[in-house]
């Protein structure tokens, strides 16, 4: 019991020893350590290497489980996003099917109407891909100039077109090279049909991002969001051609943003339609109109009357380039 009570009575003294200095004692063993890793690092770098391999299983036997239950999250979040999607994708696919089968239904009714009428196809259309080499824009003109000309097959009036719609017509043409006219100059003037009500209008440029339709019988049935393409009248351009689409309506004011993007216009594709008229094409020279008012915009044919005009042709699709 002696011995006990002594040694009880040491580790209580050494204790309150430590306690009493294990600061001092922290400051000289960490300067210790600094010493040592001076004096000699690769002692220190040996002991680091040993420290590293003795925790190494350990910390990977307690990185595995957590790498583990981390899949199993994220494969159980990827298992309700593909349920979600496959969902989606079914009623998408039901919905196709809805349009397959009435796109057959009238095309088996398109067939059998054009046996009915004998309707005979316009000609075919036939293109050539010319590059953008120069702009011509300034304040009065918007258009480009193309590194194709006549000796390429390009005619004066011949529609320019991109994969969204219709970007303009040959204005001039010379051997090997010829300019655009955007269909947003001041001079261009289109005769279109909005595609859900089949009324026709003259789409005329402002020199501005957007178009505007004019000669509409009722602006109250336009609505933003229609669609606006040729309508085949003046002989310019066949029906069908898309242009923009209606982005606001006003008392009087209809305006329409192209489909075409000019700010990265690169390619075109010169189309030849096979049409023999052509909307007049020559614009007013900017350099000898008045700095205050804009050249007179060309003139097109105005749009028939609906109840005497025969339904025009569609465009034939392109059969490849020259």
């Amino acid at each position: 019991m002696a011995i006990r009570d002594d040694f009880e009575i040491v580790a209580s003294q050494v204790r309150v020893a430590l306690q009493r200095f294990a600061l001092a004692l922290l400051v000289i063993a960490a300067f210790g350590a600094m010493l040592i890793g001076k004096a000699d690092t690769v002692l220190v770098e040996n002991a680091r290497v040993l420290a590293l391999d003795l925790a190494s299983p350990a910390l990977e036997a307690i990185a595995r489980p957590v790498a583990v239950a981390n899949r199993a999250i994220a494969d159980l979040k990827e298992f309700a996003s593909l349920r979600e999607e496959n969902a989606r994708l079914r009623e998408q696919n039901a919905r196709l099917l809805a349009w397959q089968t009435a796109a057959r239904r009238l095309e088996n009714e398109n067939d059998r109407l054009r046996d009915l009428s004998q309707f005979r196809e316009g000609p075919e259309a036939s293109f050539i891909t010319a590059r953008i080499v120069g702009d011509s824009v300034s304040a009065y003109v918007r258009g480009a100039l193309l590194n194709v000309g006549t000796r390429g097959g390009v005619a004066h009036g011949q529609a320019v077109v991109t994969g969204e719609g219709l970007a303009g017509r040959i204005a001039e043409v010379g051997d090997n090279s010829a300019r655009v006219l955007f269909v947003t100059d001041v001079n261009s003037r289109l005769p279109v049909l909005i595609e859900r009500t089949r009324e026709r209008a003259i789409l005329a440029g402002d020199n501005s991002a957007m178009l505007r339709l004019t000669l509409l019988q009722s602006v109250a049935g336009v609505q933003p969001g229609d669609r606006i393409v040729t309508s085949g009248h003046g002989g310019s351009f066949p029906v069908g051609i898309p242009v923009g689409e209606v982005v606001a309506t006003g008392e009087n004011n209809v305006r329409v943003r192209p489909f075409t993007d000019f700010s990265r216009l690169e390619f075109v594709r010169v189309v030849d339609y096979g049409t023999t008229g052509q909307v007049s094409a020559n614009p007013a020279n900017p350099s000898s109109a008045n700095p205050g008012t804009p050249p007179a915009p060309s003139t097109a044919a105005a749009p028939a009357a609906p109840a005497s005009a025969a339904p025009a042709a569609p465009p034939s699709a392109p059969r490849g380039g020259r």
